[in-house]
């Protein structure tokens, strides 16, 4: 058999695919997870006017 034609075993570098998912995921997670706390105290202020005004039982006050 001539050596050209057979395949050669090549010595891959970088991540697998397992490891790309688990960095991928990380990533969402870590953008996730500011964008909660960035947004946590408004998150906040707007429940306290919303128990303020009075809920779901508010609608024959504010129709």
């Amino acid at each position: 058999m001539n050596t050209a034609m057979r395949r050669r075993r090549n010595v891959r570098t970088g991540m697998s695919g397992r490891q790309l998912l688990v960095a991928q995921a990380a990533l969402v997670g870590g953008v996730l997870t500011a964008l909660f706390v960035k947004e946590f105290p408004g998150i906040v202020r707007e429940l306290r006017i919303y128990r303020m005004t009075g809920g779901l039982r508010a609608h024959r006050r504010y129709p």
